[in-house]
């Protein structure tokens, strides 16, 4: 998983509230395994007409959010069913960080555990940075982990609370199984121990 530290870039205002994780990524698309390929479909059926083509006025098809890092959205984001495509689309778009008042709690750990980092706000300054996002491609906000603040355009900061082992994660790149990796020394040696005292095993 790659390591989040501080992203700096563009972010697209999306004041809807209680998006599920089916607008997110609609069901069906989730007959794959992979983690990459789903950024085409993310918000598949609010970004494109019965015929495939791109509805001009959704935001992340606007020239100025195409490229867009970050997510200022609205109330309970993330709701619905638990599907794990949900982040795995997010992430495959480009969006490292998604910023609102509140989230589902399964979809809120899965972005962690996909290198995305939620952040949780009063509604006051969630309307501050809306705002801000709101001002296109020119105004890039910077997220930065390690400091815990998010800064707008005109350098407004607001900082942030993040579970501490959440936080080192991110920072680390560690998934559940960079988590793992990392006791790689001790489980070889207790298979080799296991081995040797259950060979019939």
């Amino acid at each position: 998983m790659e390591k989040f530290q501080k992203v700096q870039g563009i972010a697209a205002p999306m004041p809807l509230v209680n998006i599920d994780t089916d607008m997110i990524i609609p069901k069906i698309f989730l007959k794959t395994i992979k983690r990459s390929g789903l950024g085409v479909n993310l918000f598949d059926e609010m970004r494109y007409d019965r015929q495939g083509n791109e509805i001009e006025d959704f935001v992340l098809n606007k020239p100025q959010y195409r490229d867009a890092e970050i997510l200022v959205a609205g109330d309970n984001f993330g709701c619905g069913s638990s599907r794990e495509h949900a982040p795995w689309a997010i992430a495959d778009f480009g969006i490292k960080c998604v910023i609102s008042t509140s989230f589902a709690d399964i979809f809120y750990n899965n972005c962690f555990k996909n290198g995305i980092l939620p952040i949780v706000f009063p509604q006051e300054v969630v309307d501050v940075l809306m705002k801000d996002a709101e001002k296109g491609s020119n105004a890039r906000m910077t997220v930065d982990l390690e400091g815990q603040t998010v800064t707008t355009s005109d350098g407004e900061s607001f900082s942030f609370e993040v579970d501490s082992f959440k936080k080192h994660c991110l920072l680390n790149g560690l998934d559940d199984i960079g988590l793992t990796m990392q006791n790689v020394d001790a489980i070889d040696a207790f298979e080799a121990k296991n081995a040797a005292d259950r060979p019939w095993a």
